[in-house]
């Protein structure tokens, strides 16, 4: 399933699949913006994050899906990004191994940590040890209702278990 180069991306996937490397990936070779769908949910701020408003929440990725360019990702496939998989052109569903998340959880955080990585948030115990959770509750709630849910876009979406597919797909490193 190729379809050409795409300008309005989802990628979806739990903690620690890759959505945010390869989105930052993809953002620079195809020069499309990315966003992530947590910063969709959250407003950033120094003294700490407020979530939006449904409406506003609405509005912001709206926005988003209906300028001309445009990677999605995050884990979220409630309803409320029901647009989004309906708008974009490619969706790409990271399939990641579990134990590989596992780890990749385990490094970003020591990472975060010691200051060498960034993040969004303030990397806590708790968050951290919440990120396990939600990496369980995505491997037995989320993926099947993700895949589900969304079959209806079988004939645009792209099911990737190894980072080989992804850069046969595009062309990548």
């Amino acid at each position: 399933m190729k379809i050409g180069i795409p300008k309005k991306i989802h990628i979806i996937g739990s903690v620690g699949s890759g959505k945010t490397t390869l989105a930052k990936k993809l953002s620079a070779k195809l020069q499309i913006p990315f966003y992530e769908l947590d910063n969709v949910v959250w407003k950033r701020h120094k003294s700490g994050d407020i979530r939006r408003t449904e409406n506003e929440r609405k509005e912001y990725l709206n926005k988003i899906i209906h300028s001309e360019g445009w990677i999605v990702e995050g884990v979220h496939n409630e309803d409320w990004v029901e647009n989004s998989f309906q708008n974009a052109e490619l969706i790409i569903f990271l399939d990641t191994n579990y134990a590989v998340r596992t780890y990749r959880i385990i490094k970003r955080f020591v990472l975060q940590k010691l200051g060498v990585e960034k993040s969004n948030y303030n990397p806590t115990l708790k968050i951290f040890l919440k990120m396990f959770k939600w990496n369980r509750y995505f491997e037995e709630e989320g993926k099947p209702n993700f895949l589900k849910k969304f079959a209806i876009h079988h004939d645009k979406t792209l099911i990737v278990t190894k980072n080989g597919e992804i850069k046969n797909y595009f062309n990548i490193d």
